[in-house]
């Protein structure tokens, strides 16, 4: 070979050898390789395939995005990585090489590196599904839940048809709200009612439909001493779950507690039927009660709360309360001159003609004469003796003989007072008197006739009446 083929040859062959290394710079393989195919079961199948976006598919590089996630999916990270990096290097805005090299790392365990690549994608493409899910698997990985939940709606909201992903974000929102339900219910036990109510907020406000955290929250403030707080969400909670017998009790409570006897009658009720083991008739009977004399004259319950009850009020107070035991009596025609125009006129007729308040033998019931303690036990030895007809409990106690040390067994009155004292209607003071000529307030009327209340429900087989 002569002087001058040997130079040409050198340079043929040193411009090969240049064109050679120029490629390996650039991360291409001077020999080319056969892409594998597809793996029939995918080492990952968690991942998201980075597909490329129409605009990106005629990229310098574009084509390399397939060849690595073939490697990936055979486990070949080396030759995967190498093609993702490849494909940057040819076209250093292809963010679904980026993608791919962020899963490449999720292969490894190298959550920090993922979630790098998959955020640099994110920075080019925020809506990118496959990086959104990359990124909220690499959070998981890294126990920063609440951030993945975010990453996962944010990815959902693109593409609902990721069924998959949408149960992963139900099962974390799930985790989620269970957290701050847990630190909720830790605070309400310290007494950290702040930080309680703080977290009950946060619950709700991912999950604003929840009936039980409206009744966890309106418990928290009924406990905290805040009504007007409490009985919103209570109230919320038996909107969403008319079955929960928890809340209605707890609004009947709030309600009676504020005064509202017909609200709190209507939520016990309810409650009662849903769960008659609940026990809420004394509740029912009560609020019912109250139910009623709120819609009663207001002279009614200016009676109740004055220091001294008049022959008027007292009948008006026994008609009303002891209803089922007057209808037991006997009734008798009588004739009064003085009650026309009185405020309890109807209520004085029936006490009077079941025999129990008697007008004077004049015709007259003065209604505004005081009441003294010798009286209020004549009335109610009258009503203790229409228990006692029918109830052989009542008839054993009546028989008893209490030591009155204030009380001639002369006196017109002692019969009455002996017997409404052994029947525990009305209790001695001072030890062993009774003080028959001592005035009678309203609330102690009321006590008096609440107690023969409480000895004619036996009879009458109900509650109070």
């Amino acid at each position: 070979m002569c002087t001058d083929q040997m130079r040409r040859h050198r340079v043929a062959r040193a411009f090969r050898a240049g064109a050679c290394l120029a490629l390996l710079a650039a991360g291409v393989a001077c020999a080319a390789k056969v892409p594998p195919a597809m793996p029939a079961v995918l080492a990952h199948p968690e991942f998201v395939y980075p597909a490329l976006p129409a605009a990106l598919q005629g990229a310098p590089g574009a084509s390399r995005v397939d060849v690595g996630w073939r490697y990936l999916q055979a486990d070949d990270f080396k030759n995967a990585d190498l093609e993702f990096g490849v494909a940057l290097k040819l076209g250093p805005g292809l963010y679904p090489a980026r993608t791919g090299q962020g899963y490449v790392a999720m292969a490894r365990r190298d959550y920090d590196v993922a979630l790098a690549s998959f955020d640099a994608a994110l920075q080019v493409n925020g809506r990118y599904v496959p990086a959104l899910v990359g990124r909220g698997q690499a959070l998981l990985a890294l126990d920063r839940s609440v951030l993945a939940l975010a990453a996962f709606e944010t990815a959902l909201a693109a593409d609902p048809s990721l069924t998959d992903l949408a149960r992963r974000v139900e099962v974390l929102r799930f985790r989620s709200l269970q957290d701050v339900i847990d630190a909720a219910r830790e605070a309400s036990a310290a007494g950290r009612v702040d930080d309680a109510r703080l977290a009950y907020g946060r619950a709700l406000a991912d999950s604003p439909k929840s009936a039980f955290l409206h009744r966890e929250l309106g418990l928290l403030e009924k406990r905290a001493g805040s009504p007007d707080r409490a009985l919103p969400h209570l109230r919320q909670a038996v909107d969403l779950d008319p079955s929960d017998t928890e809340s209605l009790v707890a609004v009947g409570e709030l309600l009676d507690a504020r005064g509202d006897a017909p609200g709190a009658e209507a939520a016990y009720r309810q409650a009662a039927v849903l769960d008659p083991g609940l026990d809420l008739n004394a509740r029912i009977s009560d609020t019912a009660k109250r139910a009623r004399e709120a819609r009663l004259p207001p002279e009614f319950q200016a009676a109740v709360a004055a220091p001294q009850i008049t022959r008027g009020d007292l009948a008006a107070l026994i008609a009303i309360r002891l209803e089922n035991l007057i209808r037991r009596a006997p009734v008798r025609q009588v004739v009064m001159t003085d009650t026309q125009g009185h405020w309890a006129a109807g209520w004085i007729t029936e006490a009077a003609g079941a025999g129990i308040i008697e007008p004077f033998e004049n015709h007259t019931f003065q209604p505004r004469t005081p009441v003294r303690r010798g009286d209020l036990a004549t009335v109610a030895s009258r009503l203790i003796a229409l228990i006692a007809l029918a109830d052989p409990a009542v008839r054993g106690r009546l028989a008893e003989r209490p030591v009155i040390a204030d009380i001639n067994p002369r006196h017109v009155q002692y019969d009455a007072v002996v017997s409404s004292v052994a029947a525990g209607v009305m209790p001695l003071v001072d030890g062993d008197r009774f003080q028959v000529t001592r005035q009678v307030s309203g609330g102690e009327a009321v006590e008096v006739i609440d107690r023969v209340g409480a000895l004619a429900a036996t009879m009458l087989g109900a509650a109070r009446p």
